[in-house]
């Protein structure tokens, strides 16, 4: 069964809410104008129940009320819905005034014998048409001291009139009232979801050719917008995700293509007839070096996709930049001396960071310093400690690298100058691998250089404390 849409399932929760509202609100309306009914009719005998008590305080003994009524009739005459009784406590059977008709309960007159002096009690009855009656009862000292039962009786019709009027109302408008809530609870929801179907619309046109479509956060809701923001930053990293792989796919292509090509290019020709054998061993040996070259770009993007693992993956220990850089300093040393450049390790600080990454990057900056650096120079490595950070220099005079080159030196497969690099054996790679073991390690890389001045890479490392603190955090 296919489940029920957002919009329907949030419309019929506030519309049964609004119902149940509805209907506890006509049901305490009830209730309040019961009570009021109730209490207005028990204020009206009240009223009249002090005047008849005034008009028995003027009687001398129980046999004058038989005899001379008028005044007590004066009282209830004109009121169809009172009656009037009166009993004389030595003959309960007979009323000395009965007046008005339609109360006939024998337990309510029978009450009035037992009721307090001065407290009036109230009760309800019912006769045998069902008619409601209620009655006030109260014992009445006359002129002489002499105390006689008197009830006073109201008849509830009017007020059941009104009740009945009242429930066969709202009986008629409940239904229109909740078919009015269940529109307007309808189209409130339709038009707080309107935003969500914004977000179908751009859902539906993102692909992976097209990631440029972004979420409208202009008069969004709070919450919705909150969300908005987060999916189109999530949407600009994977634009630039995307865009930075098609780049990528396309270098690792063109990089791959010569030495293929190369390679394919030599055998057919060597194969197209008959040589030497010193010819066959010479293609070979240039066979041999393209092979080579391509299986450093390959070790090369093994290791770039190795270092975009997870911090929480490698395993991290403290680290003295300065035995790391003399140990690739003694591995370069053979190379140096051919070039009769000479190599130095100045300064010392510490950092946490895995061993052999530190070393690579280290290694890829001094083999690059080595390979553009003129002969007979020196080059530095310079290690600086500070309170947030520690940095290692590796400076090398030279041509220098102009200010346009500077910001794309840590792309994949970027090349200053295309044709030497690749005739010294480079990949291209080194210097992104550098990026990525940084990255890895919460640093930067950074280069400063000017055309015919010495060029400076700075690795910066973040404190033990502070690498630590953001290690704990992961």
């Amino acid at each position: 069964m296919k489940p029920a849409s957002l919009s329907m399932r949030l419309g019929l929760t506030v519309s049964i809410l609004g119902a149940l509202l509805v209907v506890f609100l006509a049901v305490l309306a009830f209730i309040a104008l019961t009570h009021e009914l109730d209490k207005l009719s028990k204020a009206s005998l009240d009223t009249k129940m002090q005047q008849v008590e005034h008009s028995l305080s003027l009687y001398e003994n129980p046999g004058d009320i038989n005899t001379k009524p008028h005044s007590l009739l004066d009282q209830v005459m004109g009121h169809d819905n009172l009656n009037l009784t009166i009993y004389d406590l030595e003959n309960l059977r007979t009323p000395l005034l009965k007046f008005g008709s339609g109360l006939s309960d024998p337990r309510v007159e029978l009450k009035a014998t037992t009721t307090a002096i001065d407290k009036i009690s109230y009760s309800k009855s019912a006769d045998a048409e069902g008619r409601h009656f209620l009655t006030a009862s109260k014992l009445i000292r006359l002129k002489n001291g002499t105390s006689v039962p008197v009830l006073l009786s109201i008849d509830c019709a009017n007020d059941e009139a009104l009740l009945s009027a009242y429930l066969s109302s709202t009986i008629i408008a409940l239904p229109l009232l909740l078919i009015l809530i269940g529109i307007s609870a309808w189209a409130v929801v339709q038009r707080g979801l309107a935003p969500l179907r914004e977000f179908r619309k751009v859902a539906a046109m993102i692909s992976a050719q097209d990631l440029s479509h972004r979420l409208s956060v202009v008069k969004m809701p709070q919450e919705l917008s909150e969300l908005a923001h987060g999916i189109n930053f999530m949407l600009h990293r994977l634009d630039n995700g995307v865009q930075q792989l098609s780049q990528f796919s396309d270098d690792l292509a063109h990089e791959l293509r010569s030495p293929i090509t190369n390679l394919m290019g030599k055998a057919q020709v060597t194969l197209s007839r008959e040589r030497p054998t010193e010819e066959y061993k010479a293609v070979l040996e240039s066979c041999t070096e393209e092979l080579g070259r391509v299986t450093r770009i390959v070790s090369d993007m093994l290791f770039l996709a190795q270092v975009s693992h997870p911090a929480a993956l490698v395993p991290f220990e403290t680290i003295s930049l300065e035995d790391e850089a003399l140990k690739v300093v003694d591995l370069f040393s053979l190379s140096a001396e051919e070039k009769r450049i000479s190599l130095s390790v100045t300064g010392n600080g510490k950092t946490i960071g895995d061993r052999l990454m530190i070393q690579r990057a280290i290694s890829n900056l001094l083999s690059n310093a080595i390979r553009y650096c003129p002969a007979g120079q020196s080059i530095s490595i310079i290690i600086e400690n500070r309170a947030e950070q520690v940095s290692l220099l590796v400076g090398n005079p030279g041509a220098g690298i102009e200010t346009q080159h500077l910001t794309h030196l840590f792309d994949r497969f970027y090349r200053v100058d295309t044709s030497r690099s690749r005739a010294e054996g480079g990949t291209g790679l080194g210097l992104a691998i550098v990026r990525s073991i940084m990255s890895l390690h919460q640093g930067t890389a950074e280069v400063q250089s000017m055309p015919g001045s010495i060029t400076v890479f700075r690795l910066m490392f973040p404190s033990i404390d502070g690498q630590a603190t953001w290690r704990s955090q992961k």
